[in-house]
């Protein structure tokens, strides 16, 4: 409703499309990933990161994102990498379909070190009241779907540094696991975006649940949706594991139960489905672009909410 300049930025929820919305919002930051984009001087991407972090949270919830606003901190302010990050905001923004409607930009000298700079990111969206994910209905018998990620994503980067420099490598070096791609490059790729796929999904009908696999891993973020007294069982071999997380865990030495928590291990977001209503969630999932796989099912576990991954093994060796 405004333009940039003021003290703050105005939205008008009446000209949306909601009857009885919710308001949901979060906040969020790209973590070490920072570092990386810094060390190597590409920061085109870590902006895209920033959104889909935040954005991905709202989906989550059954939320549209609405709008987004940001926090760009550095102790001198170098225009050239400003302009870089923030069109990569700007970018994340058309993806998740969401205004940019605002921000800081923040020159605190002394607070951090040459070069450095911090980001955050907060996304408010909205959900039709009687549509608010998850559903109180999730229980035993239904299907769990993986989307594919794409990469690392946000997550697990100061582990990933650590195995970058015990292997030896450079950022400049190619990837050892993607020859196509130098180190950064690959780990640099931007956190793949789930809402407007994940809308679908919901808009066909069926869906209970969404989980954002991020810090925590398929372990600690599927219980984060599920009713006391419920379990997920996950078949390892059902979804194809991506080379980064093989090497990772090869040239780590990275402990199986640690790589599932650590990383999202090839799967960015889970969607929990009504058996009934796999398949047609399933074709709306993959008309919006996504690699979908079914990977486990919900059961009944007097000691849930809590993960069983079967033929874990297979993501490194099959």
């Amino acid at each position: 409703m405004a333009g940039l300049g003021g003290f703050g930025a105005l939205f008008d929820l009446k000209q949306t499309k909601y009857t009885d919305p919710v308001l949901v919002s979060g906040t969020d930051g790209v973590g070490t990933k920072l570092i990386l984009a810094i060390e190597s001087g590409q920061h085109d991407t870590v902006g895209i990161d920033l959104v889909a972090m935040c954005a991905n949270d709202l989906v989550v919830q059954g939320a549209e994102p609405l709008f987004f606003l940001d926090y760009f901190a550095s102790g001198k302010l170098d225009v050239g990498v400003a302009e870089s990050v923030i069109s990569g905001i700007a970018e994340g923004c058309r993806q998740a379909g969401a205004a940019l409607i605002g921000g800081e930009t923040a020159e605190m000298p002394g607070m951090y070190g040459a070069g450095h700079y911090d980001l955050a990111g907060f996304c408010v969206g909205a959900v039709e009241r009687d549509e608010v994910l998850p559903k109180p209905s999730v229980g035993a018998g239904d299907i769990v779907l993986g989307l594919a990620s794409n990469g690392v994503h946000s997550n697990g980067f100061s582990l990933v540094r650590k195995i970058v420099e015990r292997a030896g490598l450079a950022w400049t070096d190619p990837a050892p696991f993607d020859a196509d791609q130098t180190v950064a490059a690959a780990f640099l790729t931007p956190t793949r975006m789930y809402v407007k796929s994940c809308l679908a999904g919901i808009e066909a009908g069926g869906v209970k649940a969404l989980a954002h696999i991020t810090g925590g891993g398929l372990s600690e973020n599927l219980p984060r949706v599920l009713p006391e007294g419920n379990a997920v069982r996950l078949d390892g071999a059902s979804w194809p594991g991506l080379p980064v997380f093989k090497w990772l865990k090869e040239a780590g030495g990275v402990e199986e139960v640690e790589m599932f928590r650590a990383f999202n291990t090839s799967i960015g977001m889970a969607v929990i489905v009504k058996s009934s209503n796999v398949e047609k969630v399933s074709a709306a999932l993959r008309d919006a672009g996504e690699s979908v796989y079914q990977i486990g099912v919900i059961e009944d576990h007097s000691e849930g909410p809590q993960v069983f991954i079967e033929n874990g093994d297979q993501q490194w060796h099959g």
